[in-house]
């Protein structure tokens, strides 16, 4: 499940540094959390990802800094 563009799109109201609303990974096939019950968001009634890239605290901060700007 190829999905390029998701780990650009813009922030959720509960997307946070830590985890994100729906998944964040370009390419959640080769997650190795994928499909894991209280982590992968594909897999949570919630539909939140507690596990997100590791460079997704330094996008989240890009994304918040974008949406402030666009204010």
């Amino acid at each position: 499940m190829r999905s390029p563009n998701i780990f650009h799109d813009p922030l959720h109201r509960l997307d946070s540094e830590k985890q994100t609303f729906g998944c964040r990974h370009t390419n959640a096939d080769i997650c190795s959390k994928n499909g894991l019950p209280k982590v992968c968001a594909l897999v949570r009634a919630d539909e939140l990802c507690s596990a997100p890239p590791i460079s997704w605290p330094k996008q989240f901060k890009k994304l918040q800094l974008s949406n402030t700007k666009a204010k």
